[in-house]
């Protein structure tokens, strides 16, 4: 099997090298992943006339790495395009995401922007993220769990069925302490108090992250700083069936979402 992996934490990441190890288990990995940290790009893609650098990588493994300094969706349009012959990877898998992509997340997630981008060119794709937003996250509990998801997932994929992402979410908590795996349908909820005023003294562990240092700017005169966090507000009351309040309780979410965006049922609907 050919595999190309994908994140949007950038290649350095933790997460990344984690899902190398774990899908080496499973065919031919091919790496192409952002040279810094890329959340919340969506399917975002690098376009204008603007010089991409990307590098090839020999030191990296398993497998073979290259980054791209551009967003994770189009660094999977590189890896088509560049990295085999035929744009015929069998699948693309990207993560491992540090941070949750469950319930409204994966509307702005990269990480399955990136997925997407794969099922748009008809590839089977995947995406992988643990809820813990540390860049020495515990990744133990996925390294236990993944590869049997994987193969069940993989064994059982559908045909005839366009537009097809799976989206994998892991708690936060030890193995011992995860109930088990569940179906998914992707929650409901919003953030509020989006916007902080910019002090360096108020990031805590994300002042010193490498994910982020990259963000930082020079400001000009009259210029004044914000950054983007917020409290996210529940909006699902189904704890039986929303991804992110199955993991509050300690489930592994499987959630198949689509790239295809009709409401089919207001379409037809309206063409009765």
């Amino acid at each position: 099997m050919k595999i190309l992996l994908c994140n949007d934490d950038g290649y350095k990441a933790r997460g990344l090298h984690v899902l190398a190890q774990i899908m080496s288990g499973f065919g031919e990995v091919q790496v192409v992943a952002p040279k810094f940290h890329q959340s919340a790009m969506s399917c975002a893609v690098s376009l204008g006339v603007k010089q991409l650098a990307y590098k090839d990588l020999p030191e990296e493994g398993p497998g073979k790495w290259t980054y791209l300094d551009a967003t994770p969706a189009s660094c999977v349009k590189f890896g088509l395009e560049f990295k085999y012959d035929h744009r015929d990877p069998d699948l693309v898998v990207t993560g491992i995401n540090h941070g949750t992509n469950a319930s409204t997340a994966a509307n702005y997630s990269a990480t399955l922007g990136a997925a997407e981008e794969a099922a748009i060119n008809g590839i089977k794709a995947i995406g992988v993220s643990l809820c813990d937003f540390r860049p020495d996250a515990d990744f133990s509990a996925v390294q236990a769990m993944l590869p049997v998801i994987m193969r069940k997932v993989l064994e059982d994929w559908p045909e005839n069925r366009p537009g097809l992402v799976y989206n994998i979410n892991f708690p936060a908590v030890p193995l011992e302490d995860i109930k088990g795996v569940k179906y998914a349908r992707q929650g409901f909820g919003h953030w509020e108090k989006e916007f902080e005023a910019w002090d360096e003294g108020s990031l805590g562990a994300l002042n010193d992250s490498f994910l982020w240092q990259h963000y930082r700017v020079n400001l000009e005169d009259g210029e004044k700083a914000v950054f983007m966090r917020g409290t996210f507000i529940n909006d699902d009351n189904d704890a039986d069936t929303a991804d992110h309040l199955l993991l509050e309780q300690g489930w592994v979410t499987i959630a198949p979402i689509n790239i295809f965006m009709t409401d089919m049922e207001e379409y037809l609907r309206r063409t009765k």
